[in-house]
């Protein structure tokens, strides 16, 4: 999800300036709505006010994407003035995601950031949101469908042309593996269909292996030693989910005696998505060579920030923030703001802007 719908775990452009970001987004968020360039006041929305308690519903919390986003939402809350309720955690079940949503509403919530388990099961739960009048922001994966006033997300087609374009500059030729995250949810079909065809228009000369993996950290170990099995001589691995499977693909390559650092015979070049600590040491220690770092902070800044607006009756239209995004409008017809998500690689690894440099 971080990375997507997730199951099991999932652990979701320019490296920018966060400081310079948050202080710009609070004055425009906690102050004066209305000045932001991509926002207008139509009198429409929730009768809240933009006040009341906000519920925050998490995918799960076995990954650590997650576990950092949960840390995010309280800090990120106050400091967007929006009173959040106590995270809950679907545990991974899209069905208990729903029930989650139901209970939320009936404790009187006047507004709801959820981050969908799945794309399309979700609409059961912005349907009872709608009904009731309360306005939803989605985190991390958009749905098929319902009503949502934002969604909050990087472009997840270009963590998989990143991927492509980074593996294909450094494989001339041979096979490379996907690791895929769940078809179910539009960040697995994004980032998968985003790099299969990179490479086919691209990289001809590659040859892609592919591992429906539906954010498994089980089954993409178990895969990949079966497809490692018929295929030893695989030169590369795109990870959709760092938090996930990381630590699986290493432990996989390892036991097969495949894990060589960055710059030694045989090494496998490995790209993944997330910006979880984990990775960034992976790619100090050259075990992995890049990721794709999916802002767990700003998904927490501006969940909180656009439910606030969403509450207050603001409405948006797609167009360049003040926060170096972009708002889009999706096929479906829902709003996304496409976060920037800046390729990480030993040259900036340890860049003090990374939101992977600033936990433990």
């Amino acid at each position: 999800m971080a990375g997507s719908t997730v199951r099991n775990g999932r652990q979701g452009r320019r490296l920018t300036a966060w400081a310079v970001r948050a202080t710009a987004a609070a004055a425009c968020g906690t102050l004066a709505l209305t000045a932001c360039g991509s926002t207008k006041d139509t009198g429409a929305g929730s009768a809240s006010g933009g006040t009341g308690k906000v519920g925050v519903i998490l995918p799960l919390l076995t990954s650590p994407f997650w576990q950092s986003y949960n840390d995010y939402v309280p800090k990120m809350a106050k400091s967007e003035g929006v009173q959040a309720l106590k995270t809950v955690n679907s545990n991974s079940d899209p069905s208990q995601q729903i029930t989650d949503i139901n209970n939320e509403l009936n404790q009187g919530v006047k507004g709801l950031v959820v981050a969908p388990l799945d794309s399309a099961a979700i609409e059961a739960g912005l349907d009872q949101a709608e009904r009731k009048g309360v306005p939803v922001v989605a985190v991390d994966v958009a749905p098929d469908k319902g009503k949502v006033a934002m969604v909050v997300r990087a472009d997840n087609v270009a963590y998989g042309e990143k991927a492509c374009e980074y593996l294909g500059a450094h494989i001339t030729s041979g096979k490379v593996v996907q690791i895929m995250g769940d078809l179910a949810s539009v960040n697995g079909r994004d980032r998968s269909e985003a790099f299969r065809a990179c490479v086919k228009k691209k990289y001809p000369k590659l040859k892609v292996l592919e591992i429906p993996a539906k954010w498994e950290s089980d089954t993409a170990a178990s895969k990949l030693d079966t497809l490692l099995n018929a295929n030893p001589d695989i030169k590369g691995i795109y990870m959709q989910a760092g938090g996930v499977y990381l630590a699986p693909t290493l432990q996989t390559l390892k036991s097969k005696g495949l894990l060589k650092t960055a710059g030694k015979a045989g090494h496998i070049t490995i790209v993944s998505n997330d910006g979880i600590p984990q990775e960034f040491d992976a790619i100090r220690k050259g075990e992995i060579d890049a990721t794709v770092s999916q802002p767990a902070d700003a998904y927490a800044k501006y969940g909180m920030y656009y439910i606030k607006a969403a509450m207050a009756g603001k409405t948006f239209k797609p167009g360049p923030t003040d926060h170096d995004s972009t708002i889009v409008k999706l096929p479906s017809g829902i709003l996304e703001d496409q976060l920037p998500a800046p390729l990480v690689t030993k040259d900036n690894v340890d860049d003090p802007k990374l939101w992977g440099n600033t936990v433990k």
